[in-house]
């Protein structure tokens, strides 16, 4: 089960202890996180700041903060609207089938055909790039691979005694999808949930990275890391350490937990 895996209980430990950083930490630890002070720029670790100041003078710590609420919300954010409607989608198309499957298919295909990350940066380019921005377009990119897990779910299911049993009843498609194809594949759509969060960051971190990101006074990890690397060689280790270790550790902890959770659902685990 879930809380048998170790690996899974830390890895949600260090995502509630990330997010109780990122949103209740302000409210403790409070800094301008908006006018520039260029007499405090890259002031080095010490006495009022814990973790230095970057080159725009404001407190890294607060910053990580202020980065670490925009990573997890879009993050969070898209991967649930990716969720979502990849899983409508895959059950329509996998329980109605014939033409109906072969057009929704067909349009997940052609959008699969297209770099995620391309597309992306095309978008953002063009609007002026903002957390909702953010959302909408990692959203967009992202709910393709979902439809077709659910959709090869939809496939097998449609074929049980029950769903057949409500057809036979005067059951329409509506409630076959909604009371039957997708309650009965919730394990697969938590767990690609799961992981369309640690790619959702991922993306953010990308994209932010190649500064078509959040942009300021807001700010997200990636764009931490970005503006840390312009300084990696001047010795300036507070601007790069802190964003990247926060990366690395919601990623690993959000991939152990999709594991852990893969592993509870499956069928095979659970009768033994």
């Amino acid at each position: 089960m879930f809380l048998e895996n170790k690996l899974a209980v830390v890895g949600l430990v260090i995502i509630v202890a990330l997010a109780v950083f990122s949103f209740i930490g302000p409210i403790f630890y409070h800094t301008d996180q908006v006018h520039v002070n260029f007499a405090n720029e890259n002031l080095a670790p010490g006495t009022g700041h814990p973790l230095g100041t970057d080159p725009n003078g404001y407190d890294e710590l607060g910053r990580l903060m202020k980065g670490g609420q925009s990573s997890l919300e879009v993050g969070f954010a898209a991967a649930i609207i990716a969720t979502v409607f990849g899983t409508l989608w895959g059950a329509i198309a996998g329980y109605f089938g014939g033409a109906v499957d072969a057009v929704m298919m067909r349009v997940v295909d052609s959008m699969l055909a297209i770099p995620a990350l391309f597309l992306a940066l095309v978008v953002v380019a063009i609007f002026q790039p903002s957390k909702v921005w953010l959302i909408v377009v990692i959203a967009a990119t992202s709910w393709l691979t979902t439809a077709r897990l659910i959709r090869g779910e939809a496939l097998s299911l449609r074929t049980r005694d029950y769903v057949q049993a409500m057809k036979v009843m005067g059951g329409g498609g509506a409630r076959a999808v909604f009371r039957h194809i997708a309650p009965n594949a919730v394990g697969t759509i938590v767990v690609n949930a799961t992981f369309q969060v640690a790619d959702a960051i991922l993306t953010v971190v990308s994209l932010s990275y190649l500064g078509l990101g959040i942009q300021s006074p807001d700010t997200d990890w990636g764009g931490m890391l970005s503006n840390g690397i312009n300084y990696v060689h001047q010795g300036y280790w507070w601007l790069i350490y802190p964003p990247g270790v926060a990366i690395i550790l919601v990623v690993i902890s959000i991939n152990f937990i999709g594991d852990a959770l893969r592993d509870a659902f499956e069928v095979r685990l659970q009768r033994r």
